[in-house]
């Protein structure tokens, strides 16, 4: 065993008492006949920016409430805005407020929430909170256990491999995978079975935020310019620098092509140094974080992403949903989302010149542009939330089923939120 997830799992005594006993509350439930399948999900943090966590709280936000009983858990923090959407949807949640990784004292109140309430599903978001659902849930006897992995690199650390492999693929009940790719990589990276793996999508939720005003007014740009927007937390792996070496390519034969960067993160300065010494700050605009994102998508011209690996992007489906072209690296799951030649071009990784001429060749062909952004929309109803969450509510009653336990059984379809 690993010595670190060895420590990790002795922690876990000091937590929670290990007694296999059947939850009181689950058991008053069974016998009132509620007809209501109560859920549970965990993640570390509920922010407004990342896109797991969009995606779990926009799942818990869209389950019917008639058939769904639906609470929410931060190991970390909840933020205001995220609260906000979340009781207004009429989703219960918490915060354990851990601040690092060794405040395992904090699990004490998970543990009583999920003995009192007598959760029928804990679905769990991210490494982490895979690791501390997978194994609390088995401990205070929960039937289904899900463990959702939103994609990482699979490179360079052996505890999170052995633990995924190990400890979450062996007691969860499933392990989600947001592409084929991800699966793939799951399997021939880490050894998980692959019959353990089911594969489900992120969805394109709109967002609930006043839209934007004129973004070339904002920007002091004229009304002809033409927009490139990426959208991305600024990390190493969304290769942010690849598409600034392609844009100064790009304005050898479009001049009046602006880069508009939605987002921030711990390379922003690093990249606003690389677009100085380029000579292309005119062109280029770091916007920093946006709740508009909509809005200044219905203003774009283009959509790019030069990411070195990506799981289901939420940018490359808000993309499509706003019929804008996009132009991506084929990595991860983005081929899974961007058909090349049909709502977009794929290019390798790592290659700016290829990303600046599959750009221009969009800025510069009109009927493309437009061909590109009419498939675009017609594939975004694939990934919206009323088509993506049926097939979730499905997962979960068919992993209920097998332990007899699927209190939606003799009822009716469910209407999807």
């Amino acid at each position: 065993m690993v010595p670190a997830a060895r420590s990790s799992i002795a922690a876990i005594g000091s937590v929670v008492n290990m007694r296999p006993a059947l939850s009181a509350r689950r058991a008053q439930r069974t016998a009132s006949s509620e007809a209501r399948i109560r859920i549970l999900f965990l993640i570390d943090n509920l922010t407004v920016k990342g896109g797991a966590e969009r995606a779990a709280a926009g799942l818990a936000c869209h389950l019917p409430r008639e058939h769904f009983d639906v609470w929410l858990c931060a190991t970390r923090e909840v933020e205001a805005p995220v609260a906000q959407e979340l009781s207004q949807a009429g989703v219960r949640h918490l915060s354990l407020g851990r601040r690092t990784k060794f405040d395992i004292h904090h699990f004490r109140k998970l543990v009583g929430l999920m003995r009192a309430q007598g959760f029928d599903v804990v679905h769990a978001h991210m490494f982490g909170s895979n690791f501390w659902g997978t194994v609390l849930g088995r401990a205070c006897r929960v039937p289904v256990i899900v463990a959702h992995e939103h994609n990482w690199s699979y490179s360079g650390d052996r505890v999170h491999v052995w633990v995924d492999r190990e400890v979450i693929a062996r007691a969860a009940s499933t392990f989600i995978a947001v592409s084929e790719a991800t699966r793939s990589r799951m399997v021939s990276e880490e050894h998980i079975p692959r019959e353990k793996i089911v594969v489900l999508p992120n969805a394109y939720i709109p967002q609930s935020v006043p839209h934007g005003g004129d973004i070339r007014a904002e920007l002091g740009l004229e009304q002809g310019s033409r927009i490139v927007t990426t959208v991305a937390v600024m990390r190493a792996e969304k290769a942010l620098d690849v598409l600034i070496s392609a844009h100064a390519q790009l304005l050898l034969r479009c001049p009046a092509a602006h880069l508009v960067m939605v987002g921030d993160g711990q390379y922003q300065e690093a990249l606003e140094r690389q677009v100085a010494d380029l000579g292309i700050r005119a062109n280029v605009h770091f916007l920093g974080f946006r709740r508009d994102v909509d809005s200044i998508l219905r203003q774009t011209d283009v959509c790019a992403m030069s990411s070195d690996w990506e799981g289901m992007p939420l940018f490359a489906l808000e993309a499509m949903a706003a019929g804008v072209p996009m132009v991506a690296t084929s990595v991860g799951g983005l081929p899974e989302v961007v058909r090349d030649g049909e709502t977009g071009i794929l290019v390798a990784p790592r290659d700016p010149a290829a990303l600046a001429q599959a750009i221009t060749d969009i800025l510069i062909d009109g009927d493309l542009a437009v061909r590109l952004a009419s498939a675009s929309v017609a594939r975004s109803e694939e990934f919206c939330i009323d088509r993506v969450v049926p097939r979730f509510i499905a997962l979960y009653q068919d992993l209920l089923a097998r332990v007899g336990q699927d209190p939606l059984s003799s009822q009716p379809p469910p209407r999807i939120v």
